[in-house]
Formats: structure tokens, sequence, C-alpha cells
């Protein structure tokens, strides 16, 4: 609805939008008609031409902004979504906590947000669905800095790039205090304010991480009205720092190049920005920028130049102290202007759902402390553990911030363990964390013995050759080379090894896997981190919500037991003693952020064309085998034909079993598929089995797969299937679309499942009671034997080592006692009864006869 704007500098004023030509916008788009949306330049406050819409394929029009539920437009909606929270709370809760509960809420949200409680609140309450969005900023998606003077120390230019394809943007920036803050106050407590033209962007505090040369920032500035900058100057919040910044930029392909002018520093910057660390390093390698980089933020090379040290990252070399001109030099907060005697109002008591948390306190800091322990490597010193838990965004924050911790007491190397459930997300953060501090990661999975593997004993802590990961690990201790294996699970075997050394540029290792956190490993690594949660927590609830559709309640624990056995036994015991606790709330099966569309069509395609599509320069390609089993509880309803929505898949490829719990969206040709495939074990599948799941459906495949940086091609040759399956596959919905249409596929999509293009290509009469070829159905009970014995074999392989027999196996043994005994006096009395009655009827007979 932006670009519905008349021009007015008046932030978010209901006045300023342009209702009527949005009004005729939708009844175009509703009538099927193209129609010219308007453009507004924001830099120029003006509107700078129109914009052509078509109907979409999809057939759905989303208008999005402040307004976008006002009643001039309401009877044009089929579906009203309303959104608060986020960076909106965050703010009018750090504003609480600022300056205390000298005012009530709806005096703040006046002040920061005046056309809230009048013109937007309202409209939020007629929404359909309400959405209270507790996500604020998060590392999870940062981006990436290298910053240097555009002129080296020797006068030559850095860089120069093409100003034909410049595109040129002049900022506004400014700090402000928070009310009573002391002069020395961090930077962190700041609020960062950015004018563009008409637009002001607003973050909290100077949320970075310095690793290196590179400055790390999350995705957490948000859009406000010029409005809510003059209502926290009215709250008593003073504007310390204030520069004018011109931007000219180049985006590459690859990164994004900006020349940066400072007003205030009187100097011009280079800033290469992305957002991969690698790929940043490799293009300013090649474009010849070797720096000197600078990780300094522009706000702190203004405080110094004032006089001011460094206040939120490593002081200076120099202690000179400041003297007391210089310290004048920043203005003083001003008094609040609020009279502390407001009382609260009654409706601040219950707060409606539209309104921010009505805690006042912020979040706390929470810092690393070292403790004296004589058992830990390298001296004595040895991280504290945190003792609460926290989430995923939080603790990868909290995590490299105590790598940096250890860098900077003790030195390099850090070697760092994640433990945790299998998918519960340990190798998502591992990689997240890789990518911030610029480290490897090495999965335990690397160290699996042969033997173990052939017998899909993954989930044993005895499958892993602890000699050579604590040979590895001692190696990496010493900075000498250390060669870690590689594993081929398709061959049960080792198929190398690569080397791995630790350096002053790369001093840090992650180690994650399910039994990271075991005693034997964990004493030789410095930091422990403790994963639970995730796809994992997901297979449980999924449990749960079968079992009580079928009229059955089944209790986390017995599930626990049942599914991971070993989970309760050899790996929880030891995550209660991690550093760092986290808990992955995020749900990857419900949420559609960072899935993958799919386009899948039968129409035959020939691999010379399938290269037309790909980068050829980074194109590789791959062949693998595998087998879908579909489990399902017996007694479940039914919608219709059998369909994966009501199973619980899982994949056998490789050698190694994979949980593939799937909840496709479907829109217009597309199939929109969220990433949760994990690995398991063969005890978790026959646990699945034991709980009463029946293997349903069996699919075998063989799959080609092509892929780029871009997309991934994949030719899927089904056994039930006469024709191949071609599926295009790619983060990038309009990349996936192209790559289609130069294949020629257009008409020929498919959204189906394999599944259930299988199930309605059989014939009838070679179909089995399940509705499964018959073949099939031979194969996959031979595999659910399979499956159950490898089980047996290991539960009774793990029994003798457990000492003693656990009294939930006494009770089951007591329980099927009884029952045999129960079915003993059943038909014993059945026996006597039916002897008693025999002789009695006899004995009649005969006093007849006589």
């Amino acid at each position: 609805m932006e670009n519905y704007r008349n021009g007015a500098d008046d932030g978010n004023d209901l006045d300023s939008i342009d209702f009527d030509a949005l009004v005729r916008n939708l009844q175009d788009l509703v009538n099927g008609k193209e129609t010219l949306m308007p453009l507004f330049d924001f830099q120029e406050k003006r509107r700078s031409g129109s914009k052509l819409l078509k109907i979409s394929l999809s057939g759905v029009v989303i208008v999005d902004g402040a307004y976008a539920l006002h009643s001039t437009l309401r009877s044009l909606l089929d579906i009203r979504v309303a959104v608060v929270g986020g960076v909106h709370f965050s703010l009018l809760s750090k504003v609480r906590h600022d300056i205390g509960d000298s005012c009530s809420l709806d005096y703040l949200i006046d002040s920061i947000f005046p056309l809230f409680r009048k013109h937007i609140e309202p409209d939020l309450h007629h929404a359909q669905i309400r959405i209270n969005n507790s996500f604020v900023s998060s590392f999870r998606e940062p981006y990436y800095k290298l910053k240097c003077k555009s002129e080296s120390p020797d006068g030559h230019t850095t860089y120069s790039f093409d100003q034909s394809k410049a595109e040129t943007e002049n900022y506004i920036e400014m700090y402000l205090r928070p009310p009573f803050a002391s002069e020395e106050a961090k930077i962190n407590d700041w609020i960062k304010v950015r004018q563009s033209g008409i637009k002001y962007y607003l973050s909290l505090g100077d949320q970075r991480i310095v690793d290196k040369n590179f400055i790390i920032r999350p995705k957490a500035e948000f859009e406000v009205g010029r409005t809510t900058l003059g209502g926290l100057l009215a709250l008593g919040y003073n504007v310390v720092v204030s520069y004018k910044r011109a931007s000219t930029s180049v985006n590459n392909g690859q990164i994004l190049m900006v020349m940066e002018n400072i007003d205030t520093l009187n100097e011009t910057f280079l800033v290469l920005r992305g957002t991969s660390r690698k790929v940043i390093e490799v293009e300013a390698s090649r474009l010849g920028i070797k720096g000197p980089w600078i990780t300094k933020s522009y706000l702190e090379m203004i405080l110094e130049s004032k006089g001011v040290p460094r206040v939120n990252t490593p002081p200076p070399l120099s202690s000179t102290l400041l003297t007391g001109s210089q310290e004048r030099t920043i203005a003083a907060p001003r008094a609040i202007r609020l009279s502390t005697t407001i009382a609260p109002k009654p409706e601040d008591v219950t707060q409606p759902w539209t309104r921010s948390p009505t805690k006042s306190d912020m979040d706390p800091v929470v810092t690393w402390k070292f403790i004296s322990d004589s058992s830990a490597f390298r001296g004595n010193l040895q991280l504290a553990p945190l003792p609460d838990s926290y989430d995923l965004d939080r603790g990868l924050l909290l995590s490299v911030q105590a790598i940096q911790a250890l860098l900077e007491n003790k030195g390099f190397p850090v070697i760092v363990g994640i433990g945790g459930p299998s998918g519960s997300g340990k190798t998502s953060l591992a990689q997240k964390m890789a990518n911030i501090v610029g480290c490897e990661v090495i999965s335990l999975e690397s160290y699996y013995k042969c033997e173990q593997v052939k017998d899909f004993k993954y989930d044993e802590f005895n499958s892993l050759d602890l000699s050579l990961l604590s040979k590895n690990i001692n190696d990496l201790r010493n900075c000498h080379k250390a060669k870690v294996p590689c594993f081929d699970f398709e061959n049960c075997s080792r198929n190398g090894f690569k080397e791995l050394q630790v350096s002053e540029d790369c001093g840090v290792v992650i180690f994650e896997g399910v039994y990271a956190l075991h005693p034997d490993i964990r004493k030789s690594l410095d930091l422990w981190i403790a994963v639970v949660g995730g796809v994992h927590s997901h297979l449980i609830a999924r449990v749960q919500r079968d079992k009580s559709r079928v009229g059955c309640f089944i209790s986390q624990d017995e599930i626990m037991t049942t599914v991971f056995p070993m989970f309760q036994q050899h790996i929880e015991p030891h995550l209660v003693h991690a550093h760092l606790k986290i808990r992955n709330d995020f749900d990857p099966v419900l949420s559609p952020e960072s899935s993958l569309f799919v386009l899948k069509s039968n129409k035959q395609v020939t691999y010379q064309d399938i290269l037309k599509v790909l980068d050829t320069g980074k194109v590789c390609s791959s062949v693998q085998n595998f087998i879908d089993i579909y489990l399902r509880l017996p007694g479940a309803p039914l919608n219709g034909q059998l369909s994966e929505s009501e199973c619980i898949r899982v994949r056998i490829c490789e050698g190694r079993f994979a949980l593939l719990i799937r909840e496709p969206l479907r829109e217009g040709n597309f199939i929109i598929q969220p990433k949760v495939d994990f690995d398991i074990s063969v005890t978790t599948v026959a646990g699945l089995l034991k709980l009463g799941y029946q293997a349903v459906a069996y699919i075998e495949a063989s799959a080609l797969i092509y892929q780029d940086k871009k997309i991934l091609i994949e030719v899927d040759h089904l056994q039930a299937a006469p024709n191949p399956y071609l599926q295009i596959k790619g983060t990038n919905k309009d990349v996936v679309a192209t790559a289609a249409s130069t294949l020629s596929l257009d008409g020929s999509y498919t959204t189906k499942s394999y599944l259930q293009i299988i199930l309605k290509g059989l014939p009838a009469f070679e179909k089995n009671s399940s509705g499964i070829h018959k073949q099939q159905a031979a194969r996959l009970q031979e595999l659910v034997e399979f499956i159950q014995s490898q089980a047996g074999n290991l539960s009774s392989e793990s029994s003798p080592n457990k000492g003693i027999t656990s009294t939930e196996c006494i009770i089951e043994d007591l329980q099927s006692r009884i029952k045999k005994l129960e079915r003993w006096n059943t038909v014993n009395l059945v026996f006597w009864t039916f002897l008693l009655s025999a002789l009695v009827g006899y004995s009649l007979y005969q006093r007849k006869r006589h």
C-alpha cells in the first residue's frame, strides 16, 4: 500500500493513502482485467510512474499495509489477516524498560504510534486470522560485511566500478540515547533511526558480531513513521550522533559493492556485502581488494573522533584517559518529559491480543563467565554453564559469543561439541555457526565403524571409532594435521580421509552428532552445546496425534522409550551438563520457511536439454536408488484414497533410513515442500511398528540427479510406473519456473504424489487387499520382517550391557504371565463346566430310565 501514497510526508497518516486508486485496481483484478498500479519514489517524495498488474496464475492478490484491513477495503477482501508483534512490540517493551513505569501503556502507544489505537487497532479485530509474531531479530540469515577505506594507505584507490550501473541513495542516520542513560552507556542500548526520503527505519541497538575481519549483522530493521521519531524525542530520548551517508552501490550477481561517504568523518569507504561469508572472501580476492579491513562501526569511529572510546567492542591498546573537554562534546541527556504521577489505566491490566506484552523488562543481557577447573584443557579455565535454556535464535548468538570468549581468554584452537537427538536441529545450528565463525564442521557419522553400519546400529555409542576420534581431537588441539575419515553409506565403508588443521585464521572446529556430549568425548572439548526439539519432537507429537485419532492415549515417555530407545538411557543424561542448552521450537513441518518449490512432469526430456538450463561450470550429477515405505495406524480415518499426509514415510537410501514427514502445500502447478528429512536408526522404524503402525505402501525407484548452485533436476524411474518423472526443485520460485519453461514442460505438470500416481495406475486384479501391487506387498513384508529382526538383535545384544532388567520389562513380563494364567483359568473353567454339565445330565438320564 506504500505505493498509494499521495506524496505527503506524514508517515502512516491515513489521509496520505489514495484509497480510491487502490479500490479501482482491486476491482479491475476481481473482474479479470489488467490494471495500472502507481509507483512511488520515496527519495523524491512523489509518484514516479506506474506498473502493469496482470492476473497471476494462482489467482491470488495480497494487499499489504498498515491500513490493509480498513473498512474501505474489507468488502473486497476474501481473507483478512492481522499481524501484530515483532519489532513493534519489542520497541514498546524497550521504551517501558528505559523510562520505567511512570506512564501507562496506552500513553506510550499514543506517543510512539499515535495512529495505531485510533485508525489501525480497531480494524485488526475484524481479521479472520490473527498472528502474534514473537520473532524479532535473528542471526539465522545474517549478512556479512567487509569494510575498508576507498583509498589504501599509499594513496591508491582500492577499487572502482562502472558508475553507469550504480544506484545512489542518501541517508541521514541518527542514534538516540535513552532517557537517564549516562554518557558511558553502551551503544547497544541506543536506538538507531535511518531516514531515506520520507521513509524512516528503526533498529534496536547496534546488534552485530565482529569476527576477524567481518562485521556480521542480523536483519533487524523495520519501517516506522516520522511520528514515531517525534514520539521518542518527546519521551526524552536524545539524538547523540547524527550524520549523512551517501551510498553508491553495484550488484555483480555475487555480492553488493558499496561506496559510502560519511560526512562527519569526511571519508569514503568500500563495503562488500552479501549473505555468504565464503563468497565475499572469494570475490574480494578475485577483485584484488586486500583491505586493511575495518571492523568498527561508523558510530564508533565518530565517537572516537570526538574523543570517546569504543563502548561495545574491546578497548584500544592506548589507556590514555579522556579530558574534560572531550567528555563534554557529547550532549547530556535531558530529563524525561512525563509526570511520574500518571496512574495506569484500567485497560492496561488486561491487554487485548493487539497490545505489547505487559512486561517492562527487556531480555536480560547474558554474559559468559569462566570458572576454575583443574580437569579443564589448557589451564584451569572453563566456561560456566548457563542456567537457562534458550530458543534457536538466541542460542545461535550465545554460541558465537561463547566461541569469541574462549578465543580471547584461552586462544585457539576452540573445539565445540553439539549434541542432541536426531532431528533436533544440531546440523542446522552447526552450519549456521560455521558460516558466522568461518570454520569446519565434522559430523560424528564420519567415525562410524563399518561392521556396525552394516547392521544398522547407528544409534549405539560403540558404533563410533572412539580411538580415531580422540586422536583427531588431540591432533587439532596441538595444531597438527588431523586425518578426518570420510564415510560412504552406500557401501558401508570408509572411502578416504581429508586433512584438517587449525590455524590463527581458522582456529575453531565444530563436532556435531548424537553422542557429541558423551563423557568420553566432551572431556576433550571446550564448549558443550545441547539441542532438543525440532523434527524429533514433531515425530513424538505426530504419533500422539495418530494414536488419539484411533481412540488410544499414549504418553510421551512411552513413545520415547519405544521409538528412541537409546535416547533416555544413553543421550539425555549427558545433555544436562551442557554449557548452553537450546530448545529448537521452530517447526519446519508446519512452516513454509526455506521450502523447496517443485515442478513435476512426466514429459520426456533429453540429457542435453537438461544441461542447457544448468550452469555448465557448476553442474554435478549423481545417482540414487531408494525405497519408500509408508506407515499408517489402522483405524485412522481416510480422506478418500490413501495419501502421504496420512502416513509417515521412511526412505531407505544409500544404506540409511531417513524419515520424511512432509505435508506439502500445492499452489497452482507448484508443490511447496518443507525440508524436514532426518536420519533415523532401524530401531526407530521398528519402534513405530511396535506402536501399531502398519506398512501400507512400497515404492522402489532410481533417481538421476543434476544440479548447480540454483536448481536441482531429478529424473525418477519408478518401478511401478511406465515412464520416468522429472522434478525441478529450487528455493527461488521464478528460477524453477523459468527452467521448466525452457524445457517446454508447460501444460504437463502434475501435483500428485508418487503414491497417488502408482495406486491410481494399478489394475484392480493386480492389487491386494491393502491396495498395492501383490509383488510390492511381498517385498514390503520381507522388508518389515527384516526391520523387526534387526531391532530384535539390537535389543537382545544391548540387554546384557544393562546389567539389570528394567522395571518396565518386569511389569511387561508379569502382565504377560497374568494374561496366560487368565487364559488357562478360562479354559479350565469351560472344561470343568462342560464336564460337570455332562455328569449331571448323565445322572438325570439314568434316573429317568429307572
